[in-house]
């Protein structure tokens, strides 16, 4: 294999591709990324086993050929070279190993076969669609946060994907949930998608494309089968696993008939429950909120370090009520807001709430509340 191409180029398709391979690896392939020259351009890949990511970037082929180099060193060799240098890659006749050349740079690499590299992307993909890159975006950045860390329950540990019905139309839809906090976002269904199984995305996958996705504007193709599933953005592919298990009925234990509805500035209330929330010890530690007419009292206890205590105007006229609620998953909610005020919809101090930036918006959250 002789290949050269610009520093800038390598660099970019080894930063999106290098991310997957795990630092620690007992099987010696895994750590590596693998280089296949063909054609016009210098195809990289890299693989955990359960997420494998693509990209081809433009490189002047004088011998194709392929083989395998430490994909984090490689990574590090090419970051530090100068700007606007061209990288020569060459291996030896029998592959074991690669010379890579830059200006004065010379560096000789250990190479492993590429037939010792797994090939993740196998199979056929049922079901196919496009979608705009800012709307998977946002599906992800919305209800991420709220993904399991919970190994034990490993049908949590990902973003449920699935296409519904809402007021007549057809919706895809994301949820996540650690089974303290329920995120749901939705979006029209595009072209395609009827018809899809309901999938679970995991974890790290969802966390790549969030990562790859740099124009909002372009758009994504999406394929899936029962047992996983593939994004092309541009010249990057990555194809992952699913979760294979059952999301539980996640409708059921988002309140319908939640009747108190308090109205806050949110930016006041976020930054509120975090100056309270300094006296709690504990991460996890209760905020209790009490609601009244007009009026929100934060308040939290610690018998180790003191109280904190902080009022709110607010929009409510309903009987009052006092809540807790974990002063860390209130701040991440109001996050994920997008407009200036938030919507809380309770019903007593014992039942889950809705927060919505309004009645009807297409992110929902659900917060179960503690005892305070």
């Amino acid at each position: 294999m002789k290949v050269t191409l610009e520093r800038t180029a390598l660099l970019k398709s080894l930063g999106h591709v290098h991310r997957v391979v795990e630092r620690r690896t007992t099987i010696p392939i895994l750590s590596n990324v693998l280089l296949n020259a063909s054609g016009g351009g210098l195809q990289l890949k890299a693989t955990d086993l359960d997420l494998e990511v693509t990209e081809t970037a433009p490189a002047d082929v004088g011998q194709p050929g392929a083989t395998t180099l430490p994909a984090h060193t490689l990574y590090e060799i090419v970051r530090k070279l100068p700007d606007g240098a061209q990288v020569s890659l060459e291996s030896d006749k029998d592959g074991g190993q690669l010379q890579l050349r830059s200006g004065r740079s010379r560096f000789t690499l250990q190479a492993l076969p590429e037939s010792d590299f797994p090939d993740l992307a196998a199979g056929e993909m049922a079901h196919g669609f496009k979608l705009g890159a800012g709307d998977l975006k946002r599906l992800l950045d919305k209800t991420q946060f709220a993904i399991s860390n919970e190994e034990t329950r490993y049908y949590l540990n990902g973003v449920f994907l699935h296409v519904t019905e809402a007021d007549g139309k057809a919706m895809l839809r994301a949820v996540a949930t650690d089974g303290h906090r329920l995120a749901r976002l939705e979006t029209p269904a595009p072209a395609g998608a009827a018809g899809m199984p309901g999938v679970i995305v995991p974890r790290k996958a969802v966390a790549e494309v969030q990562k790859l996705i740099e124009d909002s504007g372009a758009e994504i193709t999406i394929e899936l089968s029962p047992s996983k599933i593939r994004f092309t953005l541009g010249s990057v592919v990555l194809t992952s696993k699913l979760i294979d298990g059952s999301f539980p009925d996640y409708a059921r234990v988002i309140p319908t008939h939640n009747d108190k509805y308090v109205t806050v500035e949110r930016k006041d209330f976020s930054e509120a429950v975090d100056r309270v929330s300094t006296i709690s010890s504990e991460r996890g530690r209760a905020v209790k909120m009490a609601i009244s007419s007009g009026k929100l009292v934060l308040s939290v206890t610690n018998p180790d370090s003191g109280s904190a205590i902080e009022e709110l105007e607010v929009d409510y006229n309903g009987e009052p009520i006092e809540i807790g609620f974990n002063a860390r998953y209130l701040i991440e909610i109001a996050g994920q807001l997008d407009s200036d005020t938030a919507l809380f919809k309770m019903n007593d101090s014992g039942s889950p709430t809705v927060i919505q930036d309004r009645d009807g918006a297409s992110a929902l959250f659900v917060l179960m509340p503690m005892r305070v």
